[in-house]
C-alpha cells in the first residue's frame, strides 16, 4: 500500500489515496491502529483516506489512532488540500472537501507551479450547547462558567447556556460546549502550559454524559488576539495541534467576550490564524507539510 505521512503543526497522519488503492472498509479501524503504532507501525495520530466524492472535489475519511472514525479534522483538512493539489487531483487553488461532518471549502497557498505550503479552510459555523455535542446527561446539570484567569470582575464568573460543569478526574471542570462539525469541551484555565491535560483530558473525553466522547481543550488568552492552547483529542490523546479545537476555542472566547474575532492560537506544534468572520464562518490558516512517501507492508494486526 502506498502511503504518505504528512503533518500540520505536528499533528501527523498517514494518508492513503483511494484514487489508487482499493481498501477493505471493514479493516480500516484495525489498519488505523496498526499504522499509528510508533513501534510496530509508522507512528501517527491516525489514518486519513483521500478519495473521489460525488459532493465535492475530494472526500476525506479520518480514523483516530484508536481506530474510531471522526467527523472531521482541521489539520487533516489542510493536508488533504495540499495532497490533492500537489498530486493534481484538483488543479484549482480553491477546492471543496467532503467530510463526515459536511463539505468544506479550502484555499491553497502556493508559489507559481510549486507545491502548497499553507492552506486556508472554511471550517463552517460553530454550534453551541448541549444539543450540538450529543450531550446525554441530566437536564439540571450545572451551567455556571468560571473563568479564573480573567482580570475583569464582570468576567470572573458568569452563567452561560452553552457551558457545562461536571465532575471528572476528581475535580469539578467547567467548559463551553462547541461543535465545529465534531464535539468540543473548551475549558479556560489560568495557564494552559500547566494544565493537567493527561489527567483531566481522558476523564472528560469519556465522561458518561458524552456517549460519543468529546475533544477537550485547555486554553488561556494572552490578550484579546492571542490564545495559548493545549488539547486532549478524542481517540488520540495529547496531540501537538487540533485545528477544529483551535476554532472551537476561539469561538468560545468570542462568545464569552474574552477574544476579538481574529486570533493567533499558540499550539504545541506552532501557530494557527483563526478568524470568526461577519458571515458567521470560522476560517483557519496554517501550514501543511509532507514528510515522506513510501510503501507500507504491515498487516492490520501490526505484524
Amino acid at each position: 500500500m502506498r502511503i504518505t505521512k504528512m503533518h500540520a503543526l505536528g499533528n501527523s497522519y498517514i494518508y492513503v489515496s483511494e484514487f489508487e488503492e482499493a481498501l477493505d472498509a471493514s479493516r480500516l479501524p484495525a489498519l488505523a491502529v496498526a499504522v499509528s503504532d510508533v513501534r510496530k507501525g509508522i507512528g501517527s495520530d491516525g489514518l486519513i483516506l483521500v478519495g473521489p466524492s460525488a459532493a465535492a472535489d475530494v472526500r476525506m475519511r479520518i480514523f483516530n489512532a484508536d481506530g474510531s472514525e471522526a467527523e472531521t479534522c482541521g489539520n487533516g483538512l489542510r493536508c488533504v488540500a495540499k495532497y490533492a493539489y500537489d498530486r493534481g487531483y484538483v488543479r484549482r487553488r480553491e477546492l471543496t472537501i467532503e467530510t463526515k461532518g459536511g463539505v468544506v471549502q479550502a484555499y491553497v497557498h502556493a508559489q507559481a507551479d510549486g507545491p502548497a505550503s499553507r492552506v486556508t479552510v472554511d471550517m463552517g459555523t460553530p454550534a453551541f450547547g448541549r444539543q450540538a455535542v450529543g450531550f446525554a446527561g441530566p437536564a439540571d446539570a450545572p451551567d455556571v462558567v468560571d473563568i479564573p484567569h480573567a482580570d475583569r470582575p464582570e468576567a470572573s464568573a458568569r452563567r452561560c447556556p452553552d457551558a457545562l460543569e461536571l465532575e471528572a478526574g476528581g475535580e469539578r471542570v467547567t467548559g463551553l460546549l462547541v461543535s465545529m462539525g465534531n464535539p468540543h469541551f473548551v475549558t479556560f484555565v489560568k495557564d494552559a502550559a500547566e494544565a493537567p491535560v493527561s489527567r483531566l483530558g481522558p476523564a472528560v473525553e469519556r465522561h458518561p454524559w458524552f456517549p460519543a466522547r468529546i475533544n477537550v481543550e485547555f486554553v488561556t488568552p494572552r490578550s484579546r488576539s492571542e490564545l495559548d492552547f493545549r488539547v486532549w483529542e478524542r481517540g488520540s490523546g495529547i496531540t501537538y495541534a487540533c485545528g477544529t479545537g483551535a476554532c472551537a476555542s476561539v469561538a468560545a472566547g468570542v462568545r464569552l467576550g474574552l477574544l476579538d474575532a481574529k486570533v493567533t492560537v499558540h499550539l504545541l506544534g506552532g501557530d494557527l490564524e483563526v478568524e470568526w468572520r461577519a458571515d458567521g464562518h470560522v476560517w483557519m490558516t496554517g501550514e501543511a507539510v509532507e514528510v515522506l512517501t513510501g510503501e507500507y507492508h504491515g498487516s492490520p494486526s501490526g505484524s
